[in-house]
């Protein structure tokens, strides 16, 4: 989008792949807030108990992990209280999977607004990570009020320097999410069945995270299958930081935020790539 000779705005299709155009996007921040505002409000909107859901569904969750694996399968939780553990897998995990699902439908779901107005694309994913963020601290403040109670219990808890990582694995989280989702909707835009595929990856995903079960129990020799999982080390660092219990390393933290990276870059291109005709195939 540019000036022209004559005095009127001129927009033009996005010639350089990899251009992510930040001061356009900075000029747009009041959309994104809009966005962001009318993610939050509809959510739940004509629902009964309305963001109350916030805290039920990762409440009813925890409840069936430790029924189904922690009672009848017997899955180890490294002597971590259940609700605990599992609760500390999950409330990253959620936020993850709940950005990916929802970024990975950005052209298909605003194709008639996109054929409408112009404004940057990248808007309305970056929206979903934002709005998604007020779910994932509501259910990590119900996390901590579980932390408090189990560590005035006297249960063995340990937290750490590393919990300080947090802010950067809730960014690698959004990261992976942002990455993963416009490279699943830009190829969504021919390819529909692949919005089936996804929904179905994303959850076998989760059976490959230690959500449900310390990486930890794993053979020594076969753990590195499931660190190739960028989503393992930011789940696992997080409960080594804050209970004190998980498998650390600096190396495969390294290796998730380079992981991050690559996604993010291969998406941009991606996705400028579709932006230019998308409505013709759409």
């Amino acid at each position: 989008m540019k000036m022209n000779k004559n005095g009127y705005t001129e927009i033009t299709p996005n010639d350089r792949l990899l251009n992510l155009n930040l001061r356009e996007l900075i000029a747009y921040k009041d959309l994104i807030y809009m966005y962001v505002k009318r993610d939050i409000v509809t959510m739940y909107k004509q629902t009964i108990l309305g963001p109350l859901w916030f805290v039920i569904q990762p409440i009813l969750t925890t409840v069936m992990f430790m029924f189904v694996f922690g009672n009848l399968a017997g899955i180890s939780t490294d002597g971590i209280p259940g609700p605990l553990f599992y609760f500390a897998g999950i409330i990253l995990w959620n936020y993850f999977a709940d950005c990916l699902n929802k970024t990975s439908g950005t052209f298909t779901t605003n194709q008639n607004v996109f054929g409408k107005v112009y404004f940057p694309r990248l808007v309305v994913p970056i929206s979903v990570t934002i709005s998604n963020l007020v779910k994932f601290f509501i259910q990590f403040a119900i996390f901590i009020i579980i932390y408090i109670v189990y560590s005035f219990k006297g249960v063995g808890i340990a937290p750490n320097w590393y919990a300080l990582l947090f802010p950067l694995l809730v960014v690698m989280s959004a990261g992976l999410a942002l990455g993963f989702g416009i490279i699943f909707s830009s190829m969504t835009t021919k390819y529909r069945d692949l919005t089936f595929l996804l929904q179905f990856g994303v959850q076998l995903w989760m059976y490959a995270t230690p959500v449900i079960y310390p990486l930890s129990t794993m053979p020594a020799d076969k753990q590195w299958i499931f660190q190739l999982n960028p989503m393992t080390s930011i789940i696992e660092t997080f409960k080594y930081g804050a209970i004190g219990n998980g498998v650390f390393s600096w190396s495969w933290l390294l290796y998730s935020l380079i992981f991050m990276a690559i996604t993010l870059l291969l998406g941009t291109i991606i996705f400028n790539k579709v932006e230019k005709d998308f409505m013709d195939t759409v």
